[in-house]
């Protein structure tokens, strides 16, 4: 079994992933001649300059941009059964999509219509793909604390099935973690898991204040962890996992280069590390590429790689039967490429 074909065979669980961001070129292409007046691009090579980040805050610009094609309910169910679709193409059985429910109300899906479409989307996903499907509701950036509050109104009030966390994504440097303390303290207290992005574009105090503050159960990219020897030691003595995507830091600039991603540096330090694809459909990537590039740029063997998937199979908010086949499935792969 070559490693391609291991790759390819090992099922596996995503953790950081987002719905628009993942809808697939031929879906947003789809989504934009839908919806004609908007500035997204209707060529397939149009959007594919369209989708050349300068920068973090470009990558926002362009990623709200898409976001305005999602104005019914039926295009919320035709993102989600193209991310199913991808998912299963990559051996993908259970994801923690990430959902931005204020900007869908902005752009006129109501609460009641957007749980709907969630929760039927959910259902086809598993039906016809074999993809679970959970949902992390976030507070995109920029926001302000009140956001922050009303998507946790929202979600405290419908709680569509499949729902496990709140996040916070987009813009790190204008919004402190610790401006959102109150929301997540009450979102922990009814039953959500705290999962905020942080050390994207910052530096390790803000994932400080996401542990401390936010009592983060997982960290949404934490790169900058490496710059701070102490963290290091805290993340890899509580386990608090890591969800690491290595296109998304090169594409968004996060970090420089594939070759000087810190990856290897919070392997060695022994934290657990999850691989993700954040936004693949921007980012021309899938969760099988991302796994090739730890072998082919980090030079991650086969029981190293099972080892990623089992991690992300282990913080996934998931139920314990479904942890127990991924695992048993992992175990399998591993086996199997072993007596070959």
């Amino acid at each position: 079994m070559d490693i391609e074909a291991f790759i390819a065979a090992l099922p596996k669980a995503e953790l950081h992933v987002h719905l628009v961001g993942a809808a697939s070129v031929d879906t947003v292409l789809e989504l934009a001649r839908r919806h004609p007046l908007t500035q997204v691009p209707k060529d397939r090579d149009e959007l594919a300059r369209y989708y050349e980040f300068t920068d973090f805050p470009h990558f926002i610009n362009v990623y709200s941009a898409v976001n305005k094609l999602v104005t019914t309910p039926e295009d919320v169910q035709t993102m989600l059964l193209g991310i199913a679709r991808d998912l299963a193409a990559n051996n993908v059985r259970y994801a923690e999509l990430t959902v931005s429910a204020v900007a869908h109300f902005r752009h006129g899906i109501g609460p009641d219509a957007l749980s709907e479409a969630l929760v039927a989307g959910r259902k086809k996903a598993l039906a016809e793909h074999g993809v679970e499907l959970a949902w992390i509701f976030d507070v995109p950036m920029p926001s302000d604390h009140r956001e922050g509050y009303s998507t946790l109104e929202y979600v405290l009030d419908q709680w569509p099935e499949g729902t496990v966390g709140l996040g916070l994504a987009g813009l790190e440097a204008p919004y402190p973690r610790k401006s959102f303390t109150a929301a997540f303290q009450e979102a922990k207290a009814a039953g959500l898991r705290s999962l905020p992005h942080a050390g994207e574009t910052t530096g390790p105090e803000e994932i400080w204040a996401a542990l401390r503050d936010l009592g983060a159960e997982r960290i949404g990219h934490g790169v900058s962890a490496t710059s701070d020897a102490k963290l290091l030691k805290h993340l890899a003595e509580t386990g608090i996992p890591l969800e690491v995507s290595l296109t998304s830091n090169v594409c968004t600039k996060a970090v420089p280069s594939l070759a000087e991603h810190p990856l290897p540096r919070l392997l060695d330090a022994g934290v657990t590390v999850t691989l993700n694809t954040d936004d693949p459909g921007m980012f021309g990537t899938d969760l099988n590429r991302e796994y090739l590039l730890c072998h082919e740029v980090f030079g991650l063997g086969r029981s190293e790689l099972a080892d990623l998937a089992r991690n992300a199979a282990r913080a996934a908010f998931c139920s314990e039967q479904t942890r127990s086949r991924l695992l048993e499935g992992i175990d399998a792969v591993e086996r199997a490429a072993s007596e070959q």
